[in-house]
């Protein structure tokens, strides 16, 4: 699922500056990804992949969300890339998932854009790293959550994203006790060189008691010649 990838020195990390036109939010477009089922959450889905994380993950699958300068949208701007597939929505339940960087960094953003779509269905793709206060707005604007536990060994963790894992814990127990734990899909993979299968277990016991119930354990898959 992952290449093994150096960290990136933070002098080549792209500044993310956000763009406004008069005040009104944009988007930091990477990308979009079309037509994707069971993948993404419920129903055909449209990936939103966007700029900017708070993580340096070792085997980050997605460098570019940190080097790439994005493409600055507004609100309008992203209804009229993406309404092509507004029947793949109503017919199967599904819409946007914003993800490809850290989706919970652009809230101003998501609040316009649910004003020009609010029949269609919104899921973050997260790793839950963020401030309390971005979260509890989320959970206002976005019908599920795919979360990236990554483990909850904070030694593991910090030695894997370059962070420490507080706001994860603090977030996780908020959306157990306010969220639809339906909606809430918990992954938690195997990393290697980081973790191993006793370690996804106790993760997934521990997620278990908080009160989840949709947790994904799958490999991290390193192709052959990044092999250390």
């Amino acid at each position: 699922m992952g290449e093994r990838e150096e960290r990136i020195p933070e002098g080549e990390i792209h500044p993310l500056r956000p763009q406004n036109d008069g005040g009104e939010p944009r988007y930091p477009l990477l990308g979009l990804s079309r037509h994707r089922m069971e993948i993404d959450g419920e129903g055909v889905t449209t990936l939103v992949a966007g700029a900017g994380c708070p993580l340096c993950c070792a085997y980050c699958i997605n460098k570019s969300v940190l080097r790439q300068a994005p493409t600055w949208v507004t609100a309008a701007e992203l209804l009229e890339k993406t309404r092509v597939d507004d029947l793949y929505f109503q017919a199967t339940g599904g819409g946007l998932c914003f993800g490809g960087g850290e989706s919970l960094l652009h809230l101003d953003f998501y609040g316009a854009f649910r004003l020009l779509c609010p029949d269609w269905r919104f899921t973050a793709e997260t790793c839950l790293n963020v401030p309390r206060e971005a979260v509890v707005r989320a959970a206002a604007l976005f019908d599920a959550f795919i979360i990236d536990v990554k483990t909850l060994d904070p030694v593991i963790y910090e030695r894997y994203t370059g962070r420490e894992q507080g706001p994860l814990l603090e977030n996780l127990r908020y959306l157990a006790d306010t969220f639809d734990p339906a909606r809430l899909h918990l992954r938690v993979p195997l990393i290697p060189d980081y973790n191993d299968e006793a370690d996804q277990a106790e993760t997934e016991a521990a997620l278990q008691e908080m009160g989840f119930t949709h947790i994904e354990r799958f490999p991290y898959l390193i192709r052959e010649d990044k092999q250390p």
